[in-house]
C-alpha cells in the first residue's frame, strides 16, 4: 500500500494545480473584460464585457473552492497514527482504498487507486470513527475495514 505522505503530496499537487488554473483563467477573463471596456462601439462590447465578468466570477468561485480544499489538506498531519478513522486516514476496505482528506476523487499512484474523499461525503461520513474490523453498509453493500493508517 502506498504511503500517506506520498498520497498527501499528490493531493497537494492536484490542489495547487487547480488553484493556478483558476487564477490564470480569472486573470485572462479580467484582461478580456478590460480590453472590451476600452471600445466605444456600443452594446455588442458591453455584452462581451459582461460575459467576461461572469466568466471571471465563475473562475473566482473555482479558486475559492480550491483554496478551501487546500485549507482542509493543511489540517492533515500525515505523521499521526490513529486506530480510528479520522481526517488524514488512509483506509483499505473491501470496496477500495480511501484517503479521508479533500474531495478530489480518484488518485492513481504506484499502480494503486485511492479515492480522496471528504469526511463529509456519504462514504467518508459512514467510515469516520470506525476502526479495523468494523464494517458499514453503503447502498446495500457491506464495506469491511481491513487497514487504517
Amino acid at each position: 500500500m502506498m504511503t500517506k505522505s506520498v498520497l498527501y503530496e499528490k493531493c497537494m499537487q492536484i490542489v495547487d494545480e487547480k488553484i493556478k488554473i483558476a487564477q490564470d483563467a480569472m486573470l485572462a477573463a479580467q484582461d478580456s473584460a478590460n480590453a472590451e471596456g476600452k471600445s466605444t462601439a456600443g452594446d455588442k462590447y458591453d455584452t462581451a464585457r459582461a460575459m467576461s465578468h461572469i466568466e471571471r466570477d465563475m473562475y473566482a468561485k473555482q479558486l475559492a473552492e480550491s483554496l478551501q480544499l487546500k485549507k482542509v489538506l493543511d489540517e492533515i498531519d500525515v505523521t499521526k497514527k490513529s486506530e480510528k478513522i479520522k481526517l488524514g486516514s488512509l483506509v483499505k476496505t473491501s470496496m477500495g482504498n480511501y484517503f479521508l482528506s479533500a474531495g478530489l476523487g480518484i488518485i492513481k499512484l504506484e499502480e494503486e487507486t485511492v479515492f480522496a474523499l471528504s469526511p463529509f461525503s456519504p462514504i467518508g461520513n459512514l467510515i469516520l470513527g470506525k476502526k479495523i474490523g468494523d464494517s458499514v453498509i453503503f447502498k446495500g453493500q457491506q464495506i469491511e475495514i481491513f487497514h487504517v493508517e
